[in-house]
């Protein structure tokens, strides 16, 4: 999850942990998403609504300034079904396992990611880790992403099916049915002369 499907616009849905504030035990957080965060998420996302939001993060300090997030997102979305073009609810149950390091490391193993690209990666730095960015890790953030690329793009209603009307070729009606309809009238006229 390298890339925020939130891009450059601003964080609906925020909830910040300080990197050096995080007791060597770790710590467990549950997020709930208010109205006006989820509303201003359905919006970023394009949906109609966001019905309920909610996040339980386990966060966990490693070795090396690193930092494990686990947990899980779930929600329930209001969309609209590209069959019907009904309203329609979905669930969203997201697992989320993430690593964090400190902002250079971070950056350096995606450049060793980005020189290896056509030799063969080691697997530990195939899925570099996230960055720490100014000692903060956002819990918010992270529950958005997975939410966001949890959703189902064409959602549909159960039961709904996408059938184009296929309708039977009529056999008299191609590319040279005038041609054949004329030389049937003219061998008509000759049969008859």
């Amino acid at each position: 999850m390298n890339r925020s499907i939130t891009g450059s616009a601003p964080d609906p849905w925020r909830s910040p942990v300080t990197v050096a504030q995080i007791p060597d035990t770790g710590l467990h957080r549950e997020l709930e998403a208010s109205e006006a965060e989820r509303r201003a998420m359905a919006d970023l996302a394009g949906l109609r609504d966001i019905l309920s939001a909610h996040a339980d993060f386990d966060v966990e300090p490693k070795s090396g300034g690193r930092v494990q997030v686990t947990g899980r997102v779930r929600a329930r979305v209001g969309q609209t079904c590209v069959v019907t073009l009904d309203p329609i609810e979905s669930e969203i149950d997201e697992e989320v396992d993430l690593t964090f390091a400190p902002e250079a490391e971070a950056r350096r193993l995606e450049d060793l990611i980005e020189e290896g690209q056509d030799d063969e990666v080691a697997p530990e730095v195939a899925d570099p880790p996230e960055a720490i960015v100014k000692g903060i890790i956002d819990l918010g953030r992270i529950a958005t992403d997975a939410l966001f690329l949890a959703i189902d793009p064409y959602p549909r209603k159960q039961g709904a099916i996408f059938a184009a009307d296929i309708t039977a070729p009529d056999p008299q009606d191609h590319p040279f049915a005038a041609l054949k309809a004329l030389q049937d009238n003219q061998r008509g006229k000759k049969k008859g002369k």
